[in-house]
């Protein structure tokens, strides 16, 4: 059985590597993986990334590359160096561009002679709801069957993993296997600030609907839940 702890990702989302060193400092007994956003990495670039590694902890790098093929392949290449345990581009980029970037990762490991990175494909971002998925992306779907399809996309590509909303997290596990990973951003307290993200959850309500779809509110009993 997998520890709960095994399965937690911390982001660092601060603005500067003295701030990224210390959470990692006091979480990394605690939690096996640290992830490095776009703010962080833009700030502090690979150096914030190696001295993670050094303090040894894996490390997510989510920079949700999206540009043509080639470019994100090469790209891809460039971070397999640094030695991250995951790393994400977006599932909008299509089969040719997700196809590259597995290649690429696959090629530059076998060189390096490391690891190869989990490559993950990033679906629907949690900032969409149904509305602005059709108003301003263009997709007529709901959210949770975009998830799906664009999961599905990334499988058939190459792609080990997607990141997508916890509320699909079942949906995608029953359509890619056991084997897929999933990883769900949008997980807060009920007490957090939503910020711009639509689609959230606790991390009780993300557990109780990975199993089965039910969530569980403070104020009633388990109670069934359906997809939006």
């Amino acid at each position: 059985m997998i520890n709960a702890k095994e399965r937690l990702i911390v982001a660092l989302d601060v603005d500067t590597r003295e701030k990224a060193e210390e959470w990692v400092h006091r979480l990394k007994i605690h939690v096996p993986m640290f992830k490095v956003g776009l703010q962080l990495f833009t700030k502090e670039g690979t150096e914030m990334v190696r001295s993670i590694r050094k303090r040894g902890a894996r490390i997510f790098l989510d920079v949700k590359y999206h540009d043509i093929p080639n470019t994100v392949a090469r790209a891809c290449e460039a971070a397999c160096s640094l030695g991250v345990d995951l790393i994400n581009v977006h599932a909008l980029g299509g089969r040719a561009m997700i196809r590259s970037a597995a290649k690429a990762l696959k090629e530059a490991s076998a060189k390096m002679r490391q690891p190869k990175p989990r490559l993950l494909a990033v679906t629907v971002l949690t900032s969409h709801d149904a509305r602005s998925l059709k108003a301003e992306v263009g997709l007529r779907s709901t959210p949770s069957r975009e998830v799906v399809r664009l999961a599905r996309l990334a499988q058939d590509s190459g792609a080990e993993g997607v990141v997508c909303g916890p509320r699909e997290a079942a949906l995608v596990r029953r359509a890619c296997g056991k084997d897929f990973l999933v990883v769900t951003p949008g997980i807060r307290s009920a007490l957090d600030a939503k910020g711009d993200q639509k689609r959230i959850l606790s991390a009780g309500q993300a557990v109780a609907w990975w199993w089965g779809g039910r969530c569980w509110a403070p104020w009633t009993r388990w109670r069934p839940c359906s997809p939006s």
